[in-house]
């Protein structure tokens, strides 16, 4: 597995090279967004997530989820706003916007999206099961948008079977979340024996449920353990 570094990520053999963080408010022309659906959804008004009122705050947060999957297009413009979160302390804010951010990739014509990815991938290792979990569904979403980088997402979610997280078990769960998704995008591969090598070991794995899980992913994908 290939090591993330400051300046890129390697892709199908290549270097992928990924800049720079810029600063948050120039990220890209997020405000030039073309292509919009007819139906206009509703934007919840994003100073809600700074209310004092948790259920002010986690309704916002909740309806900007549904929005970010449903019309990304109406959100992208905020994307900088989204990043920002990402080194907050609340937890439930700062797992909003990584999905956000993956969700957001869909629509990221600027690439902005591919800026952040760095920072995504460390939260892999950040040893908050959850967290982790969120970054893996927004690396997934971000894989499914970039197809250049299936080879380099796939390298970082690999490694989660190293990192430490609040207890065995928690490390456990993260590699059944990996699992899941590497599943979703596994024929599109191209070098596919790293993946199928992780699994296999998981097929002994201590957890009932990410055990089945690599079963379940080797009978899908005909492969013997």
């Amino acid at each position: 597995m290939v090591p993330l570094s400051k300046s890129g990520l390697r892709a199908s053999g290549a270097w992928v090279r990924i800049p720079p963080s810029p600063p948050l408010d120039r990220l890209g022309p997020m405000d030039k967004i073309t292509d919009r659906s007819e139906k206009q959804v509703t934007k919840p008004n994003l100073t809600d997530l700074m209310s004092a009122d948790p259920k002010i705050k986690y309704a916002c947060a909740k309806s900007l989820l549904a929005l970010a999957n449903e019309d990304p297009r109406e959100l992208y413009p905020e994307l900088a706003f989204f990043a920002k979160l990402l080194d907050g302390e609340n937890k439930i804010l700062k797992w909003t916007a990584i999905d956000i951010i993956g969700a957001l990739a869909r629509v990221d014509k600027a690439r902005a999206v591919d800026k952040l990815m760095g920072r995504i991938v460390a939260l892999l290792s950040s040893g908050n099961m959850i967290t982790a979990h969120h970054a893996i569904k927004a690396l997934t979403d971000i894989a499914a948008a970039r197809p250049k980088y299936l080879a380099a997402i796939t390298d970082e979610l690999l490694k989660v079977e190293h990192y430490n997280y609040d207890t065995g078990e928690c490390r456990n769960i993260t590699i059944g979340k990996v699992i899941l998704a590497i599943d979703t995008y596994f024929s599109r591969l191209e070098s596919k024996e790293a993946v199928l090598e992780f699994v296999r070991r998981q097929t002994k794995n201590t957890r009932n449920a990410t055990r089945k899980k690599a079963e379940q992913f080797l009978k899908k994908h005909h492969r013997q353990n």
